[in-house]
């Protein structure tokens, strides 16, 4: 007799817990953790690692930070990056397992870089998404770009493109698509 204490303590906790659980709008759920990104920029050497977003809301001084680092190389233009481009990188980092530095290939371009680039041939789209600061070229340090482009894809958050040769993945935060 010794365990009914316990046992009816448990039933009569389960018993009043179970309504609020049927309830759809009521929500236990946990705080989502602060989303951290690491970078590595491989035309500036330049390093980041950087939470952007907590309790619910994207940090400012963060997101000036990864702007700076995201920034036309060439011209030293900076743009605001979309922050879903940002929820992308994180997303995909997690579902791939990843703890490791994204490699930062190409970011935000600007349009005189952009058409530099367009006539010497490098295959690059005249309204690149990378003019509107919703386009990354990455890789990560800890895992196979084609893990990297599965998750791109599973997520299904925007384009995805596969330079297996290059080795990295462009993703964006256009409409779904993939090459």
């Amino acid at each position: 007799m010794s365990h009914c204490p316990s046992r009816r303590r448990f039933v009569q906790t389960l018993a009043l817990a179970a309504p609020a659980m049927a309830l759809p709008g009521l929500s236990f759920a946990m705080p989502a953790e602060p989303r951290r990104l690491r970078f590595y920029h491989t035309h500036t050497s330049e390093k980041l690692s950087v939470v952007y977003h907590e309790n619910g809301a994207y940090l400012p001084d963060a997101m000036g930070e990864l702007n700076y680092l995201l920034r036309d190389h060439r011209s030293d233009d900076v743009i605001d990056m979309d922050p879903a481009l940002l929820d992308f990188l994180h997303a995909a980092q997690q579902r791939v397992g990843s703890t490791g530095t994204y490699e930062i290939i190409s970011a935000y371009r600007s349009p005189r870089t952009n058409e530099m680039l367009r006539r010497n041939g490098g295959g690059v789209a005249k309204r690149s998404m990378h003019l509107q600061g919703k386009a990354i070229d990455v890789r990560l340090t800890d895992a196979d770009t084609r893990d990297l482009r599965q998750a791109g894809l599973d997520l299904s958050r925007g384009g995805v493109g596969y330079y297996s040769k290059s080795n990295f993945v462009h993703l964006d935060t256009g409409r779904v698509r993939r090459w």
